[in-house]
């Protein structure tokens, strides 16, 4: 292995762990601050290497706390909260905006005109209370028909040249997620990409943790693709890098200083795919947890124990981006991975809002399809071993209708 954050083994397992006592002692003294900044491809953006999401959040409080705390990215989109997460930075970063990266999003559908485009931009910009957004990302993309759409281009570049928007982005979560990136490269439909990403993505992992696991890891081929965006000059931020972010589930087993989501966070810092990552931050507590993870390119062995063990818990119950295995398995045509994700949503995250939210937008009645098969056609559909029909049941039970959900 040549990656970096295996250098913790032997002596570099050694200074790992002494600056892991350093930085445990410095934390003691003194609040948790952003300790590295880094830039966003080719583009002049400087942001800071754990920045802050509020697609959970729209508390200007909790924005002002990452910003004294030093992050300097702030990541929303115009269905966050229903608008209330633009408000909350718009509130919170007014009179300051010039020390701030904002980045905001809207779903470009395929037959959407530029016109349309516009006037969801405009209205983000009155709700973040700017003239202009650093990034505006095609949100959410699993479709390659919203990219070929030519009137997303033809909307950017007016916004470029009226000074609403500076860069453009791609932003994407789904099944679909390897190709549509694929894509967005291939015809230069971004400068920044916002994708999921963690270690459960990275083969390396599981091959070194090959002993521990009795299920096979899903090869997404996402490294593959962000490691060509990075070749190209185009920026790369991960979400969705808590692989779920269980993090009740770690609390009994995090020793010595490091926590499940540092650990995390460096995995995916540490490595050549990503410049920065974007995290979902809800409270104060989680905010100074993040945020002590700045600047960490070595993992120790105590962290890649947490990150095992995770992964051997969550691994068979986890449906990863961009993997895709059981896309062509449902005959109804149920969306499998995005019904999963809301899911996730309501039972890993704990955020009902959020997933029925995401849920009510899904096509093809979400997964209520699934409440009438006998769930045959998607057996055996995930290599990870997930129960894709119980799934999906308790999706459409939980989010679809107003019944109590399953235990």
């Amino acid at each position: 292995m040549d990656r970096r954050r295996f250098l913790g083994v032997g002596a570099g397992l050694t200074a790992g762990l002494a600056g892991l006592g350093t930085v445990a002692g410095r934390a003691a003294a003194e609040p948790p601050r952003i300790r590295r900044y880094v830039k966003l491809g080719t583009t002049d953006l400087e942001v800071s290497d754990i920045s802050f999401g509020s697609s959970r959040s729209s508390d200007p409080d909790l924005v002002r706390h990452a910003a004294d705390r030093g992050v300097t990215y702030f990541d929303t989109a115009e269905s966050y909260r229903g608008g209330r997460a633009e408000e909350a930075i718009g509130e919170a970063l007014s009179g300051r905006r010039d020390r701030f990266v904002i980045a905001s999003k809207h779903k470009a559908w395929s037959g959407e005109t530029r016109d349309s485009m516009m006037t969801a931009l405009e209205g983000s910009l009155r709700r973040l209370r700017t003239d202009w957004v650093d990034i505006y990302f095609n949100h959410a993309v699993n479709d390659l028909r919203r990219l070929q759409n030519p009137e997303w281009r033809e909307f950017t570049d007016r916004a470029v040249r009226d000074g609403k928007i500076r860069y453009r982005g791609v932003s994407g979560h789904g099944s679909n997620l390897g190709e549509c990136l694929d894509h967005a490269l291939d015809h230069d439909l971004a400068d920044v990409l916002l994708a999921a990403y963690n270690f459960a993505e990275d083969a390396s992992f599981f091959e070194r943790m090959r002993a521990r696991f009795h299920f096979v890891a899903p090869q997404t081929g996402l490294s593959r693709v962000l490691r060509r965006a990075r070749a190209k000059g185009v920026g790369v931020l991960a979400m969705k890098t808590l692989m779920g972010a269980r993090l009740n589930d770690m609390r009994p087993f995090e020793t010595g200083g490091a926590t499940f989501a540092q650990a995390a966070f460096r995995w995916v810092l540490s490595g050549a795919n990503v410049d920065g990552v974007v995290i979902s931050m809800t409270d104060i507590a989680a905010i100074d947890e993040y945020v002590a993870a700045s600047g960490g390119d070595r993992l120790s062995a105590d962290e890649l124990g947490l990150l095992g063990r995770y992964a051997e818990h969550q691994g068979p119950r986890y449906c990863r981006p961009g993997c895709g295995a059981c896309v062509e398995s449902c005959p109804a045509g149920v969306e499998i991975a995005e019904v999963l994700r809301t899911r996730m949503y309501d039972v890993d995250y704990r955020d009902p809002l959020l997933a029925r939210t995401d849920y009510a937008a899904l096509g093809s009645g979400g997964g209520a399809a699934c409440l009438s098969c006998d769930g045959t056609p998607c057996l055996g559909a995930c290599p990870a071993g997930i129960p894709i029909a119980g799934f999906t049941r308790d999706a459409a039970l939980r989010l679809g209708r107003a019944v109590p959900a399953l235990a």
